[in-house]
């Protein structure tokens, strides 16, 4: 089994190095790895499957690209809760929940769920993922939307300016909970910006995916062994 694994793109402009070398990716890895997951945060805002801009247009040609050579899947995040299905038969993408078990030994999430000590955020997160709160908001026009998830992105920008990072981090509980849950070895997230490896215990580890900022970052899964890898934004993907 071939794998990559990617998350926190934050993409917001289809000229950016980001989106960019996210295309590039896809294109260079889909006609040889069996499947692609991606674990949230793909977009800075996603406000709903009825968005007609420019990076909109290109991120569903992207990926109905790979989608046509090899599985790729989508968890939402806490910043593109709002990709429907709509959205997957477009691009040919598999929207799967957040966590999901790819097999019996590998379980996959975001990442928020995990930062139990930020109280507030979790309490946002429950409105934000509500039927009730997305059917009101969906109603909205194109451009109201728009101007909610401009406003959305500052005020968290300035929430978390002033929370330690601690806070923001998984916390080692719920993680040592969940992989104890699903009884399963490895554990794959994004969300926290803090990507490494880490051993819990004996026979358990746990894979943070990097955020898409200074460089790209993948962890690339060949059967049973798991490799994190970071690679330049500035130059064309693979060079």
């Amino acid at each position: 089994m071939h794998r990559l694994f990617i998350s926190d793109l934050h993409l917001d402009d289809p000229s950016s190095p980001q989106f960019l070398r996210f295309s590039e990716c896809l294109a260079a890895e889909s006609p040889s790895v069996d499947e692609i997951y991606i674990l949230g945060d793909l977009v800075e805002m996603w406000i709903g499957d009825d968005d007609d801009s420019p990076l909109a247009i290109a991120l569903i040609n992207a990926l109905a690209d790979a989608s046509a050579h090899c599985s790729v899947f989508l968890m939402h995040g806490n910043r593109d809760f709002l990709f429907k299905e709509r959205f997957a038969e477009h691009t040919g993408v598999h929207l799967i929940d957040d966590p999901h078990l790819p097999d019996p030994r590998l379980l996959l999430c975001h990442g928020d769920l995990l930062c139990t000590d930020d109280t507030e955020y979790q309490i946002m997160r429950k409105q934000l993922r509500g039927e009730q709160w997305q059917q009101q908001f969906l109603a909205q026009s194109l451009a109201q939307r728009r101007a909610f998830g401009e406003d959305l992105r500052r005020r968290s920008q300035q929430e978390n300016a002033n929370k330690t990072e601690s806070i923001m981090d998984a916390n080692t509980d719920a993680i040592i909970q969940l992989m104890s849950e699903y009884s399963v070895p490895t554990l794959i997230h994004g969300h926290t910006h803090r990507p490494g490896l880490d051993t819990i215990g004996n026979r358990q580890q746990r894979v943070v995916l990097g955020p898409w900022e200074r460089c790209g970052w993948l962890c690339r899964q060949q059967n049973e062994d798991f490799e994190l890898q970071c690679f330049s934004l500035a130059h064309r993907y693979g060079t």
